[in-house]
């Protein structure tokens, strides 16, 4: 990997034993989203923060979102016209779920549904509690990504116990190659 790799963390800012963590240890030079309050979420800012912080070498970046990063990545990229060489989206979360954090999280339903500009890859859990597998596949669908379904691995964060995730990396390694 390079420095072409951009973090987009979801509420909570992926904390040290959260794989985008643990493989941003291990890449420092990669770059990772930034902004003022991990626990509260507000649609256009982060879209906003997502836009101004994005390399200016756009076009071969990579972004790598989990849970509300993912809907962050999908409202830019159906708002802006910069390109991305492509992103991997895993663990979408479904806006209404009742396990949605509708307090903290403001303004992302409803998801957009046109085909994302760049090259994208959707993985998704069998029992993640913010969006089932149902909704990972009508996303996956709309924005004309490729669905990986990993099995029974929760929201596919810490408390998953992932570590460094070889999987997800080899999956990173595909959107690199395409």
């Amino acid at each position: 990997m390079d420095s072409s790799v951009f973090v987009v963390p979801g509420i909570g800012n992926s904390g040290p034993s959260h794989w985008q963590s643990v493989w941003q240890s291990a890449h420092p030079d990669w770059g990772r989203l930034a902004v003022g309050n991990w626990d509260e979420a507000a649609c256009d800012a982060w879209v906003a923060a997502l836009d101004r912080q994005l390399p200016d070498s756009g076009a071969g970046t990579i972004v790598v979102a989990h849970s509300l990063g993912c809907l962050t990545v999908a409202h830019w990229a159906a708002r802006s016209a910069r390109a991305i060489r492509g992103a991997l989206l895993v663990a979408v979360p479904d806006p209404a779920s009742p396990a949605f954090p509708r307090a903290a999280a403001t303004g992302f339903a409803p998801l957009p549904s046109c085909r994302l500009p760049f090259p994208t890859i959707v993985v998704s859990s069998t029992n993640d509690p913010y969006g089932s597998v149902d909704h990972a596949r009508a996303c996956a669908a709309a924005w004309g990504s490729e669905l990986v379904e990993v099995g029974a691995k929760g929201h596919l964060n810490a408390d998953s116990n992932l570590g460094a995730w070889p999987e997800g990396i080899e999956l990173l390694e595909q959107i690199k190659h395409r």
